[in-house]
Formats: structure tokens, sequence, C-alpha cells
């Protein structure tokens, strides 16, 4: 099979044996160089952030139960933590890789991410957690491919396709920073980025001259894979390939139930993979569209994505109007009836061969319920932040399962409330209290204005029911308690609910946020600290011999990390 799009990483398997990982099970090992480069993908010079001198990332591609070493060295002038969301980490949130997990990889500093993808397979993608990095790239795509002894619920397809998407600035990532510590609004992005690349010039007007775009080279009456992930900092997109049918078959690791869609809304860090067949005649190049969504339209023309699918027997290329995507203006409920129609393929084997719904989540009592409320930026300590239940969270000094360990007093408060506090906002280290092998209920409630994604690391979690409006108990009655998708980043449309159901089985600390990124670095954020009570180092790996200390633990960094 090929990789369209990127070149092929070579996967070095190694003969050694960790404590961390599970003897048995091959090594696979990764160098990660992350530099500022300057790159022009809207035509405009700015410095963004390279992996092994490459805008973007080239993709990490690995087989269930593989352990992976992945050596980062950092290179930036700043710090650096790589996270890997929807990859769980199993008994290991010390790799995570975000703030409350691990202290940050210093500027020159080299440093091992060890961990394994047990029982895993699916679309993913990684990228830098910390000071607003992302917006400057440093993302990759990361693949998980089934075991051989695992059956495809498809024909094996002739060949993959890798697509990153993503509103881009042409500010620096710095300067955006700046802007959202200022207190103002990011505004309208510049454009959208299909694998660092600016628009195709499908109009003279819109589009400059000198941009570079993707083309994605087909041959025809082949099947591909094609895997989609939308690494932007704030835009949903509606992605569409012209005058071609996308069989959606899986979504962040679960398969789903297979449906064609002309068009999908794919929101702030979700992954999603179609299955294409090339059967459209080659009289002339099609057009592949990454299109703002929920924004007037007429303002936001210029910010649009296009890529370009050439047949091998093309005879032209692309031209005329791009393909529409969908129109709220008619249907207020396409976006949201459009998710609800996306369920888990229950007969099919994911990473192991029992069937995905052979775990019966709708007949699991819930133990505790969570409501998790957004609300319009606030004001706090003369700062704009934006909050969950009225807390912005700060992020610890000491990361949180690392305080555990050591016994740092006042690292962190178990205090999360379950619902919205009633007094003014504030800002906290609030952190919540799960219950190892607990059946959770989390209803997040958007009462912002803007769309939103919900993430959590360290998890899959069944996303039961939507609906606009304030959620009640007696939304509880619309849920799908049979064939839910199970995944890790759901959407929340504004003005409106999102429920999900969350096994909570793997110890750890494990953040949940929105994956706006925004709204991230602005507070929206918490923390879930599992631990089981007759911990015996079964439930949860010790921590890692190379760990990095910071803040009331710093004196206790005695390994220094090759430069």
């Amino acid at each position: 099979m090929e990789f369209i799009g990127y070149p092929t990483w070579v996967l070095v398997y190694i003969a050694l044996f960790s404590g961390l990982c599970f003897a048995g099970d091959p090594f696979v090992n990764f160098e990660l160089t992350y530099s500022f480069i300057t790159a022009s993908p809207l035509g405009v010079p700015q410095q963004v952030i390279a992996v092994n001198g490459n805008f973007p990332g080239h993709p990490l591609n690995v087989t269930t139960n593989n352990n992976v070493v992945v050596n980062v060295t950092n290179k930036l002038d700043e710090e650096l933590l790589i996270t890997w969301p929807g990859i769980q980490m199993r008994r290991n949130s010390w790799q995570d890789g975000v703030r409350g997990t691990n202290c940050p990889i210093p500027a020159g500093w080299k440093w091992d991410y060890q961990f394994q993808v047990k029982d895993q397979i699916g679309s993913f993608f990684y990228f830098p957690s910390l000071n607003f990095q992302r917006a400057a790239g440093g993302f990759g795509s990361f693949i998980i491919t089934n075991r051989p002894v695992i059956s495809l619920p498809f024909a094996a397809p002739d060949g993959d396709i890798i697509l990153l998407i993503g509103d881009w600035y042409t500010q620096n990532h710095t300067a955006l920073r700046q802007t959202l510590d200022a207190g103002k609004d990011l505004g309208m992005p510049d454009g959208v980025l299909i694998n660092g690349k600016g628009p195709y010039r499908y109009n003279t007007t819109l589009v400059p001259d000198g941009i570079e775009h993707e083309t994605i080279l087909v041959q025809p009456g082949k099947t591909y894979r094609v895997r989609v992930h939308n690494v932007g900092i704030s835009t949903s997109l509606n992605f569409r390939i012209q005058n071609h049918n996308m069989l959606l078959v899986e979504t962040e690791g679960h398969y789903t139930s297979q449906q064609n869609y002309s068009n999908l809304d794919i929101h702030v860090g979700q992954s999603y993979t179609f299955l294409v067949t090339m059967d459209q005649n080659a009289s002339t190049d099609y057009y592949v569209v990454a299109s703002a969504r929920f924004v007037n339209e007429s303002l936001w023309e210029r910010v649009i994505g296009v890529a370009v699918l050439h047949y091998s027997n093309s005879k032209g290329a692309a031209s005329g109007p791009l393909p529409p995507g969908p129109n709220d203006f008619y249907d207020k409920t396409f976006s949201m009836n459009q998710a609800r129609s996306i369920r888990q393929n229950l007969s099919a084997s994911g990473a192991r061969p029992n069937p995905q719904g052979s775990f019966h989540y709708g007949s699991i009592n819930v133990t505790d319920t969570y409501l998790l409320r957004s609300m319009p930026l606030v004001t706090i300590n003369n700062t704009l932040r934006a909050t969950f239940n009225g807390i912005s969270f700060v992020n610890p000094e000491t990361p949180i399962r690392l305080a555990d360990n050591h016994t740092v007093k006042g690292a962190y408060k178990l205090d999360f409330p379950k619902k919205p506090l009633t007094g003014a906002p504030k800002l906290d280290i609030s952190v919540i209290n799960g219950t190892y092998k607990g059946f959770i209920e989390v209803i997040l409630q958007n009462n912002d204005t803007i769309m939103q994604s919900f993430h959590m690391d360290g998890y899959s979690f069944f996303l039961v029911g939507m609906d606009y409006g304030n959620w009640t108990e007696n939304s509880r009655g619309t849920y799908n308690k049979w064939d839910a998708i199970a995944r890790c980043t759901a959407q929340v449309f504004p003005g409106a609910w999102t429920a999900v159901l969350i096994s909570l089985d793997n110890v750890g600390v494990w953040n949940l946020r929105a994956e706006n990124l925004d709204r991230w670095y602005l507070g929206q954020e918490t923390y879930m600290r599992i631990v089981n009570p007759e911990e015996n180092g079964e439930t949860e790996f010790p921590v890692p011999s190379n760990v990095l200390f910071c803040g009331a633990l710093k004196n206790l960094q005695k390994y220094i990390p090759a430069r």
C-alpha cells in the first residue's frame, strides 16, 4: 500500500524491553526534531514550526500493540511538549504531553516519549500542546494499523491519502498569543491550509498568484483510504471532494456504520477516515474543498482550502465554481443531524477479535454525573478568560501525578464542581476526582456563542446525545443506548448540549479541554484524576526513569538530557 502526500518512514524495530511496555510486542522508533523555519503557505513569509525540517510533520505509522519510542529534540527558543490526542496511554499518563501531566522539555533539550498503543487502531494526529504553538504547525498524522490477524470491515484499499486541514493566520503564534493576552479576539483567519499549503487558484480575484497548493495523485478505478484531520485553531470545516462520494468507515479509533456522504463537517481536533473510489471520468481534475462553517460566507469567502484531485489520465485542470457546501439558511439542523447519523459498526472487530458492540454501555448504571458549562469569555483579575463551570483553569507548577508521587501539598485541588458555580468566575487549579471503575455521564452545555470541540485524553467516550437548548434530566430519554459512536473529540453546538458516557478504567491524570485553541489557551480545561486505591503496580506504571522535574520539584532534576 502506498501513502500519498508524504514519504514513508522506515520503522526501526529494536530488541529491548522496558518496565513501561510489554515484552514481546515490537518497538518502533521515531526521531522528531522541532525547529522554526520560514514558509509562505498563504504567500506571506512567516515563521512556522517544522518537524524534521518539514511543515507539516510526517505521519507516524505504527501497528496495534507496538511499543512506540519518540525521541523529541527541542530546537525552538521556548519550552515544548508533544501530545497525542486519542492515543489512550493505557496506565501511562506520564507520557500524555500536556502541562498538567508533564514538565516541559526546555529549549535545546532532548526527551524520549515511550508508550504502547495498546488495543487501538485508527486515525489520530500529534501536535505541540504549549504556548499556542499548534497555531504555527508542529503537527502530523498518527496512524495505527490493524494487526494482520484482525480483518478490516472493508476491502483493503489501494492506497492511503492523508489530509491535514485547518484554519491559518499569517501572524506568528507569538503574536496571536499576545493578542489573546491583551484581551482581544483573534478575528477571522487568513485562510485554510491543506497539508500545509494554500488554496488552488480556482478564482483569480480571491486567490493571489504564486501560492503553492496540494495535488493528490490517484489512479482511475482505484479505491483510497482518505484520512482527514482538522488540526486548526477554532474553525469547523466542511470537507468534500467534487463529484465523489465519501464512504465513512472510521473515526478516532472506532469503525463506523458505513454510509456515503457528499460532504462532512469536521470540527477542530476531529479525525475521520473515508473510502473514496476514483470512479469519475478524467476530463478534468477535481476540487478537494475545506470551507469554514457557521460563518458569514460573504465575509469569509477567502477563508477556504482548495486542493486538486488529479487522475493519472486527467485531460485538464480543474476549473469553474467550487462544489457547494451545506446551506444552513434553509436547514438549521443539518450539521447536528449529520453528527447524529454517525453510528458505531457493532459487528466489526477493532483492535481485538471481539466485535465493537460487545461492550453494552447502554445497560451500565451511571455512577456520577458532571455538567460542564461553557460561557462567553469573562474578565477575571483584569484578564480575559474562558471557563468550565465558572472556573478558569491555571496550570499547576508541578504536574499533578508527580505532585502525588512526591507528596507536594497544595499543587492542585480535588474540588471541581459537578454543576456550574453560582458565584463570580474565578481562576483555580481545580481537578475532577474520578472514581476508578466508575461509569460517568458528562454533559457539555455550550452557552457560548461559538461552535466548540470537547476532548478528553486517555479515553474514548460514547457520544450518546446532543440537542439544542439546555440539558435537563428528561434529555436522557433521547440518548442512543445501542450504537453511539465512541470517540475522543465531540462537537458542542452553540446554545446546545452534548452528552457522553465514560468508563473510568484507565488510571492516571487526564486532560479534559476545549480543543478550540483560543479557548484552551484562556483556561477552558480541567483534569480528571483517577487513582486505584488498591494500586499494586498493575494498573499504573511507575514514574519513568527519565522524568523531568519542575515547580516544587525542580531541584530533583539530576538527569540533564543531551543537547
